[in-house]
Parts: C-alpha cells; structure tokens; sequence
C-alpha cells in the first residue's frame, strides 16, 4: 500500500524559513503530478504549488516568490522550500502525488497526513 510522509513543519519566526519534505513508500510503478495543498484552521484547504513529471510548477498568487517546489523522481519525493514566511502562512501542510502502483490499471492519489506549520513571533 501506498503512503506519503510529511516532514519539516514547526513554528518558525515571521521572515524565517522552513523546508517541507514528502517521500512516499510503497509499491509505486510510475509518479506524475505532485504537489501540496495547506489547511489553515477555519478555512478551506488550498493549493500552493504543484509540479508537473516535465518539472513545470505553479503556484498560488499568495506564495508566488516565496515558495519553490521541486521534486526527485529517483527518491520518490516532494519538496516545498519557503522563505520569507508570514503569520497567513500557518496551516497544515499536505502533500499529493498522483501515481500508478501497477503498469496497468488507473491513476490515483495519495495524501500526506499534514504537518504542522506555524509562523508566530
């Protein structure tokens, strides 16, 4: 069975950084998309970056120039390296990868359980 392990949340200081990690496990045949979403408390979970097999990202207009997203294929995982951060920030970060478990089959995907990221001086 497939899982995906967030790592690299806390609390950190306005204007600090921090680097999200996201490796999945498993029996995995082929990753395309990745990404993450955030959930701040009270509000709807929102996208923040994703990134294409061909490498091509996106981001969310809020993050645009302070987040960067990048990924290893070869180790099955995800990054979210943010600088600058602000208060907004904090929510519960979690990542996504669509992938294929067999060479047959569908595309599905599969959920980090979230880690924690606070911005507070």
């Amino acid at each position: 069975q497939v899982q995906l392990a967030e790592s690299g949340g806390g609390l950190v200081q306005p204007g600090g950084s921090l680097r999200l990690s996201c490796a999945a496990s498993g029996r995995i045949f082929l990753i395309y998309d990745m990404g993450w979403y955030r959930q701040a408390p009270g509000e709807q979970r929102e996208l923040v970056a994703t990134i294409t097999t061909s490498g091509i990202t996106n981001y969310a207009d809020s993050v645009k120039g302070r987040i960067t997203i990048s990924r290893d294929i070869a180790k099955n995982m995800v990054y979210l390296q943010m600088n600058n951060l602000k208060p907004e920030d904090t929510a519960v970060y979690y990542c996504y990868e669509d992938l294929r478990e067999f060479s047959y089959g569908a595309t599905a995907r599969y959920w980090g359980q979230g880690t924690q990221v606070t911005v507070s001086s």
